[in-house]
């Protein structure tokens, strides 16, 4: 069961034999929800993404101490709200526009790189003679305000058409040493939210807006062979701390409306994975 190993001696990942049941992992199978009831921003919410697991732990000796949780990391994002005539407006994450990271966590921002520190993740300390059991799960969804007029305007005059946002994630089950920073991959689940909204700003408040998207979302997949967690993913920035919103008129030059709240911070302890 590996409890003479010395101390900090990392072996190999099928050497811990850790057991993983009840995977599940879904998207909630309802339409995304339009809210019409501010007259500055329109206001929708998606459908929730879910995942959950059961995971056995083995024996370990005192000199152990482990995590096991969820890890998030966004790895495509298409975000782009039209104004007519006027130009278009887009959240753009760089790090993954610039093709500089692969993937970029999007951890809550205070607990890398976890996705959250409650129910999504449990934490084994040694010495353990026995199996320790823990359950995980987490939750996601998108909840934004796209302002009515252009951005960078001082008005609250309707011009926005269209809303389209397209992304995709990988989202890791794994366990994580916190002697070592050594991570194990235990299981793999990647999805995607897309939707379209098609706004008449001509119309009156409460009538303007339609999801022309398919209103059920793709369902996500669990892997049968799991995908390496790229380094990049594991530290910050978080996507919600990367992301900037790009305001760009038909006539003139692009625009930072709002800049990100950080930039690439690669302050992090070593972790490896495996």
């Amino acid at each position: 069961m590996g409890l003479g190993l010395g101390k900090n001696k990392m072996r190999l990942p099928s050497e811990y034999n850790i057991k993983v049941s009840s995977v599940r992992a879904k998207i909630d199978r309802r339409p995304t929800i339009i809210d019409e009831s501010s007259n500055v921003v329109l206001k929708y919410k998606t459908p929730h993404f879910r995942a959950s697991a059961t995971v056995r732990f083995p024996p370990i000796p005192a000199d152990e101490v482990w995590t096991v949780g969820w890890v998030q990391a966004c790895t495509k994002m298409t975000f782009a709200n039209t104004y007519g005539e006027y130009g278009t407006s887009s959240w753009e994450i760089p790090q993954l526009k610039d093709n500089l990271y692969t993937a970029i966590s999007d951890s809550d921002g205070r607990h890398y790189p976890w996705y959250g520190a409650t129910t999504e993740i449990f934490t084994v300390q040694g010495p353990r003679s026995k199996w320790t059991v823990g359950h995980v799960a987490m939750n996601d969804n998108f909840y934004p305000c796209v302002t009515w007029d252009v951005p960078l305007s001082n008005r609250h005059v309707p011009k926005l058409t269209r809303i389209q946002r397209d992304q995709s994630f990988n989202t890791w089950l794994v366990a994580m040493s916190n002697v070592t920073g050594q991570i194990i991959v235990l299981k793999t689940i990647q999805w995607r939210m897309r939707l379209e909204i098609k706004v008449d700003p001509k119309k009156l408040l409460g009538q303007r807006s339609t999801l022309v998207s398919d209103p059920e979302q793709e369902q996500p997949t669990v892997l049968c062979a799991n995908v390496h967690v790229p380094p990049c993913a594991l530290r910050a920035p978080s996507a919600n701390n990367a992301q900037m919103l790009l305001w760009k008129p038909t006539n003139g030059s692009a625009r930072v409306a709002i800049p990100p709240k950080c930039g690439n911070n690669n302050e992090t302890r070593e972790i490896k994975t495996s």
